[in-house]
């Protein structure tokens, strides 16, 4: 082989070689990594989900009082608001149960059937002095009142259960009651009352108070008091 020769092989070799290298590191090259993501600041954390069954603790509103007729007195189903002044987590709305007790916080039971607002209002604040450093003051709102119900069967168009939220006679309850039906007995319709665990009855003429007769039977009937029309 001649020096010509030998110098085109030698300048051939070396351009495969150096084509050869730049086509491995181009292989051996690593893949290039992804930026890492931003993780939003703690803050923007969505708040994690309640537990299943919790329920969420709403503050105590005063609700507009009801005018209590006169003479009232709490009894069953009836719905209070008991109200602490600068102390709003003991404040609580609730529910007379059928034994006439009330449930309060610290306080447990109280009874409440039988008392009228100021009555319990200030039983109350005589029971919660010893948990308070200064003396508590309470207010007792009469939220709804569902105890003084009386009750119309017989021949009316709508007979059932009536709250009594203002003094009531026979006439009007009849009236509230859609008045009487075609075949309804007006001569023989009674007041039926328990007084002092005595079962009492009144009679009550429909013909005779409709023309202004015997007005007296015309009674004002009170909580408890069942009216029947045969």
């Amino acid at each position: 082989m001649n020096r010509t020769a030998t110098v085109s092989f030698l300048i051939t070799a070396l351009c495969l070689a150096v084509s050869a290298g730049t086509l491995g590191a181009k292989q051996a090259s690593p893949p290039v990594k992804p930026a890492p993501a931003i993780q939003a600041p703690s803050q923007a954390r969505p708040a994690p989900a309640p537990q299943r069954g919790a329920k969420p603790i709403a503050p105590v509103v005063p609700a507009t009082p009801v005018t209590p007729p006169p003479g009232y007195v709490i009894g069953p189903d009836d719905v209070l608001q008991v109200l602490y002044w600068r102390e709003k987590d003991m404040s609580s709305e609730v529910t007379v149960r059928p034994d006439g007790m009330i449930t309060l916080p610290l306080l447990n039971d109280v009874r409440a059937g039988g008392l009228t607002p100021d009555q319990l209002r200030d039983k109350i604040n005589e029971l919660a002095k010893k948990f308070f450093q200064e003396d508590p003051t309470v207010t007792v709102v009469i939220k709804t009142i569902y105890s003084r119900k009386v009750f119309i069967t017989g021949s009316v168009t709508k007979p059932g259960t009536y709250l009594l939220t203002s003094p009531t006679t026979v006439l009007q309850l009849i009236a509230m009651a859609g008045g009487l039906t075609e075949f309804a007995d007006q001569k023989n319709i009674t007041v039926m009352r328990t007084e002092n665990g005595r079962a009492m009855s009144y009679p009550f003429n429909y013909k005779e108070v409709a023309r202004r007769k015997n007005l007296g039977q015309n009674i004002e009937l009170k909580p408890g008091d069942t009216v029947i029309v045969p």
